[in-house]
């Protein structure tokens, strides 16, 4: 099976050895996404609100770069430092999603890469 490796000059490079987007087959393996800004590569500030809208932007440029969007995703895992965020995020991450919605899991976490409060990854039917 052929693997392809997907990428985004709209996003700043990956902060360790993995692609940020991965296709095998029949599927598309999103790495996990965080609220980095693409032109410092740093976290946005302002928060998990604001870092889980620059993460949806994040993803949606990933998903345009495998010529797909939200409505190709078949399931997302949500990744939280503070699970009191979860109702916040939520409401952010039903603007992206229409039904039927991606099977989807959440949970709390210790710590996330570069400090972050929220991270996300996809699987995408490709």
């Amino acid at each position: 099976m052929t693997i392809h490796a997907i990428h985004s000059d709209q996003l700043s490079p990956p902060v360790g050895p993995f692609s940020p987007a991965i296709r095998s087959g029949h599927s598309i393996f999103f790495s996990g996404q965080v609220g980095q800004d693409p032109t410092t590569g740093k976290l946005v500030e302002g928060g998990v609100e604001a870092e889980a809208r620059q993460l949806f932007g994040n993803l949606r440029a990933l998903l345009e770069a495998a010529g797909k969007s939200f409505a190709d995703v078949v399931k997302a895992s949500v990744f939280l430092t503070d699970i009191a965020d979860f109702a916040a995020i939520n409401a952010i991450y039903a603007e992206h999603f229409t039904a039927p919605y991606p099977a989807r899991t959440t949970v709390a976490v210790a710590a996330l890469p570069l400090g972050a409060r929220i991270e996300i990854e996809l699987l995408v039917q490709a």
